[in-house]
């Protein structure tokens, strides 16, 4: 009954008045994994430190790396502006009301904006200020105060709503749907966010019959999503599977097969484009953007014109409060990446010398750094290193048929949608 009722729905629905004009490009622009964090949650003092410590952030700079973004793109007069999930530090009431006012102006511009949640979004168990000498637990949001929060941001404009998720989808123009999918898992949360996420069967049949309803009446469709569709680099499922959708393969096989060519991601704060192709032979790209939280500080402005989508990256590399904000985050992105793996791969079951650890504590450093930045190249020890670790994982060692970086180009691009 759920998708015949939405099959004579989609048969309905209103794809614009006739005389419309319809923009022959349309000029998107793309932020995700922002963790904004409210200056009202934060006060210099021992917990503060702690939080910057262990996130490897400096709050008041994300305000000002924000505050660059958003004016830069008020220049840019984009006509939607897609935000992919991570909206607020860790769920924070105060922190998604600031976040709104952030993007009122931009919008009062002419700008639509839509988002989606992330993993630290919604029903987030642990939400907490950081003032004084500890940190204090402070109010969060359910998905029903979410899609009131952000009503003027996608959910109020929504031609359709799913029921078993906060996925909707709006009409851009004639030609352009856009399709947003929740892939997260915050009804499941108990001690802290849940990283992982997937696609509801049942939210997987809406996008479908959407998708099918799409392709009748001859409509692009852009989907967005917090979690990767797809893997952007080798062995992404078995090292780092909370970054993808569950099933990821087939979720992505159907999504292709039914019509979509392109979707907008986030999560793993790594700028990364790669093409998937189903075994029917149809072509998804997953464009996945950099957080503004962390080095590299990404943003995407990109020209969509028929069905030619130009990708453009741009990167805030100073801000007025610290004119080397890019060098010294990279630098803390480099401390961590380095400490984290190290926790990976000091495992007592798995024997591994000590200098061949070392070696690849320092090309998993090497790789995160480039990879978050994108468009990776690599020089001859660390191709070596690579080799070896291929080596090891059981993979071909002709390093001619072993690829970091999966085609295409992760920054500038020109990339055509939904053609075989």
């Amino acid at each position: 009954m759920r998708h015949w009722l939405l099959s004579l729905l989609l048969c309905f629905l209103p794809v614009s008045n006739c005389l419309a004009v319809v923009p022959s490009t349309l000029k998107i622009a793309l932020i995700t994994d922002v963790h904004y964090l409210s200056p009202q949650l934060i006060k210099e003092g021992d917990a503060l430190k702690a939080f910057e410590a262990a996130s490897g952030r400096r709050t008041r700079e994300l305000h000002e790396v924000l505050d660059e973004v958003l004016a830069a793109l008020g220049r840019e007069k984009p006509d939607i502006l897609l935000v992919t999930g991570d909206l607020s530090n860790h769920g924070e009431l105060v922190s998604h009301s600031g976040f709104v006012e952030k993007l009122r102006p931009l919008q009062n511009a002419g700008t639509r904006i839509y988002v989606i949640p992330g993993n630290h979004d919604i029903l987030v168990p642990d939400p907490k200020a950081y003032k004084g000498s500890v940190s204090t637990p402070v109010k969060g949001v359910t998905p029903d105060e979410f899609a009131r929060l952000y009503g003027d941001f996608g959910y109020d404009e929504a031609l359709l709503r799913d029921d078993a998720s906060l996925s909707y989808m709006v009409e851009i123009n004639e030609k352009i749907w856009l399709l947003a999918i929740d892939s997260n898992r915050y009804n499941e949360q108990h001690s802290t966010s849940i990283s992982g996420g997937r696609i509801r069967p049942e939210t997987l049949e809406w996008a479908l019959e959407i998708l099918r309803k799409a392709r009748e009446k001859e409509v692009m469709v852009l989907g967005m999503m917090h979690h990767g569709l797809v893997e952007h680099m080798p062995y992404q499922e078995a090292f780092f599977s909370d970054y993808l959708i569950e099933d990821w393969r087939q979720q992505a096989n159907k999504l292709a097969d039914a019509g979509l060519g392109v979707i907008f991601t986030g999560h793993f704060h790594a700028n990364d484009i790669t093409l998937h192709t189903s075994p029917a032979g149809n072509p998804i790209y997953d464009i996945e953007t950099a957080s503004l939280a962390q080095y590299p500080f990404a943003y995407r402005v990109m020209q969509l014109q028929g069905n030619e989508l130009h990708v453009n990256t741009r990167f805030v590399t100073s801000i007025p409060g610290n004119p080397d904000v890019e060098n010294e985050s990279r630098r803390r992105l480099e401390t961590i990446t380095r400490r984290v793996a190290q926790n990976r791969l000091d495992i007592p079951w798995v024997p591994i010398p000590e200098e061949v650890k070392n070696n690849l504590i320092e090309m998993i450093v090497q790789l995160h750094l480039m990879h978050v930045r994108g468009d990776e190249t690599t020089n001859p020890d660390l191709r070596e290193s690579i080799r070896l670790f291929a080596t090891m994982m059981g993979a071909e060692a002709d390093m001619e048929s072993f690829a970091f970086d999966f085609p295409p180009e992760d920054k500038e691009v020109l990339l055509t949608i939904g053609v075989k």
